[in-house]
């Protein structure tokens, strides 16, 4: 290139004759007018094609590349077994041959990838209300002065890109369902269509090309809500890219700095107030008005709001002796009718319903530790055992669940217990709740204590006056003069001498 840069400029800058120029250069007087001819700034030398030993194999090779390009790192096979494959073909060649072919491979699939496949995107559009993106991710929060990892699910509208953020501890299906609910509560209804990544909690197998195995549970909630689930490529997050953003977005505009919180229900309180000022701050970006202003607009296109799902999942648990059932690491209390049989364990983001024979049994607050350095928890409910307890009255006295007694109950055991029996009479006084309001036997607890008269008996004529609304520790009657007796009784007793008289015998009984 730096020869003919010469040529070119002893000509055409300095005028020189084509003799001149051949002369200083060396070359021939053709060579130069060649060149000049040819108005050609780098010199061009065609490579001649030759034939290569793995041209015949060329198609076989590329094929055996795209198959172990589509394996795990452990299991695909090194060049120099697909060389010692072609040779037993019958190539002749070298191994470097082959290596060079698979170093061009190579490098013309990861251009055509980053030219037709993931670097290249085209434009989506959505019309009101026709669907909403969905998305977890992870953060953490400070709930009760400690730093507690949480899954935040984020809910975006497609058109009007009005979203929710809601914290939950996991990412089970409960915790999904109640997602949805909050959403479509604050959006004002439901978009016909739903955009989700391959989550275990909706997709149980992924098929071929679009085809899902969609859960059983997820599509419950689908049905019961009317909106079509979709579902991405498997990891093609751009397909959902609104609610991807939304991710991003939330953790500098929500999530960091966020002040501490006593408990979870605080967190999503704060958090859906900040997501709706920030509707009113964000301006929409393709359609005039903030979020706020498209989101008012959309809300006529969305489906009427219909009853919350029943969002549970169901589980089947057998009693244990002790009343308890295991769940997460912790134990429940069951009624103590139930001990030893099968019950079912409905279970919701915020509590435990165990039901059996088609009726609720008993219901229990959800307690969810992450850390599995802390001991496993049992939670009692002293009602449950009431039915043990008066068949075997002397666990009253170190039983485990009655440690949860109310303060008035425990004081009252305290006295009875101190009497023979009084152990007996404790589980009777327990087991009015059983049949009356629980409020009402306290009550009548506290007053024999303030009374100072704390027995049985006496609890139970409280008890039955308040049932019955008689007045309790009212002022002290002034009886009126006007009730006193015109003719007063007078003790006679000759009357009973004349009765003695009809006696037979006429004698006393002594």
């Amino acid at each position: 290139m730096g020869l003919l840069n010469i040529i070119r400029k002893l000509r055409l800058r300095h005028g020189l004759p084509i003799r001149e120029i051949a002369r200083r250069t060396g070359l021939s007087r053709n060579t130069v007018k060649k060149h000049l001819k040819a108005g050609t700034i780098e010199p061009a030398f065609a490579t001649p094609e030759r034939p290569s030993k793995l041209d015949p194999f060329a198609d076989k090779l590329s094929a055996w590349l795209k198959t172990e390009a589509g394996k795990s790192r452990k299991q695909r096979q090194t060049l120099k077994q697909l060389h010692a494959d072609l040779v037993k073909l019958g190539f002749t060649g070298s191994y470097g041959r082959v290596a060079a072919f698979a170093r061009h491979w190579r490098a013309d699939r990861q251009r055509d990838e980053q030219t037709t496949g993931r670097g290249t995107f085209v434009p989506l559009s959505f019309r009101p209300g026709e669907a909403f993106q969905f998305d977890w991710s992870e953060d953490f929060a400070v709930l009760g002065g400690e730093r507690t990892k949480l899954q935040m699910a984020h809910i975006k509208l497609a058109h009007s890109r009005a979203f929710l953020v809601r914290g939950y501890l996991l990412q089970t299906h409960e915790m999904l369902f109640d997602a949805h609910w909050h959403a479509f509560r604050v959006f004002g209804g439901v978009p016909g269509r739903g955009i989700y990544d391959n989550m275990r909690t909706a997709v149980d197998r992924v098929g071929r090309g679009k085809e899902r195995q969609i859960n059983i549970r997820f599509l419950a909630m689908a049905n019961h809500y009317v909106f079509e689930p979709e579902f991405c490529n498997p990891a093609a997050g751009w397909e959902k890219g609104q609610v991807e953003k939304n991710v991003r977005d939330s953790r500098h505009q929500m999530l960091h700095g966020m002040p501490d919180f006593p408990d979870l229900a605080a967190l999503n309180a704060w958090l859906e107030r900040r997501c709706v000022e920030l509707w009113r701050q964000t301006a929409h970006g393709k359609l005039p008005g903030t979020i706020a202003d498209v989101w008012a607009e959309e809300q006529s296109a969305l489906m009427q709001l219909p009853v919350a799902f029943d969002g549970f999942v169901e589980l089947s648990k057998r009693v244990s002796p002790t009343c308890l059932i295991s769940f997460e690491r912790n134990r429940y209390s069951v009624p103590a009718s139930f001990a030893n049989r099968p019950v079912s364990l409905r279970i919701y983001p915020d509590r435990l319903v165990m039901a059996a024979e088609g009726n609720i049994l008993c219901e229990h607050s959800r307690v969810i530790e992450r850390s599995h350095h802390l001991p496993a928890r049992t939670i009692y409910d002293w009602r449950h055992y009431l039915s043990v307890l008066q068949r075997k009255p002397g666990a009253l006295r170190n039983g485990a669940p009655f440690l949860e007694l109310p303060p008035a109950f425990r004081q009252l055991q305290d006295h009875m217990l101190r009497k023979p029996g009084g152990d007996r009479e404790m589980v009777d006084i327990l087991a009015l709740v059983l049949h009356h309001d629980e409020q009402a036997v306290l009550t009548a607890v506290e007053l024999s204590l303030a009374e100072g008269v704390p027995t049985k008996t006496h609890v139970l004529n409280l008890l039955h006056r308040l049932i019955d609304g008689k007045v309790i520790d009212g002022p002290p009657l002034d009886t009126p003069q006007a009730l006193a007796l015109h003719r007063e009784p007078k003790a006679n007793v000759a009357r009973y001498d004349g009765l003695r008289a009809q006696i037979v015998g006429g004698r006393h009984a002594s």
